[in-house]
């Protein structure tokens, strides 16, 4: 978004939810939702996130400081830091500031894993299952491993080829 460029409310949400979705930003797992909406922006305006639109014609009263206050946002809450200390940092930044927390909280984003192996999805539900007194085994619900796995996989862990005397049943983890 250029500087001489306004947007309505409606393009001014998609054009953060692109700019979010080029930038791999997301919200912390449950903190936001992970699109922003018109609704959204309208209560960040409220609790002067951002500021007030501008006066303009057919509608289109958003410029690039709004833009990069909710992209500001958006990387703040990437962080895991809540509205009321987003608040107290953004408060009364300028254009060029603004610009400057864009660059800074690219930089600052952790690298994402990819969704495959070894990635964790906010708001999936895990299993445990406690193998030895040292080891569990981390599932996606509803993968599960036959008893005949499980008993394979004791023995590896304790060095013993006979069948374990550990007979946990998988026990229901908090979402990650």
């Amino acid at each position: 978004m250029n500087s001489a460029e306004l947007l309505n409310l409606g393009d001014l949400a998609q054009a953060v939810n692109d700019w979010c979705h080029e930038h791999s930003v997301e919200p912390v797992s449950g903190q936001a939702a992970m699109t922003l909406n018109e609704r959204s922006i309208r209560y960040y305006r409220t609790l002067g996130l951002i500021d007030p639109p501008e006066a303009g014609g057919a509608g289109r009263s958003y410029s690039e400081k709004h833009f990069l206050q909710l992209i500001a946002i958006r990387l703040l809450q990437a962080q895991g830091l809540p509205l009321r200390r987003i608040q107290e940092l953004l408060y009364g930044r300028t254009l060029a500031e603004l610009r400057e927390v864009r660059r800074r909280g690219l930089q600052e984003l952790p690298a994402k894993p990819k969704a495959g192996v070894g990635a964790f999805v906010p708001g999936e539900s895990w299993q445990v299952l406690g193998l030895t007194p040292e080891f569990g085994l981390l599932s996606r619900s509803g993968a599960m491993l036959s008893p005949e796995q499980i008993e394979a996989i004791r023995r590896i862990l304790t060095g013993h080829r006979e069948p374990s005397s550990f007979s946990e049943t998988p026990k229901n983890s908090p979402s990650l």
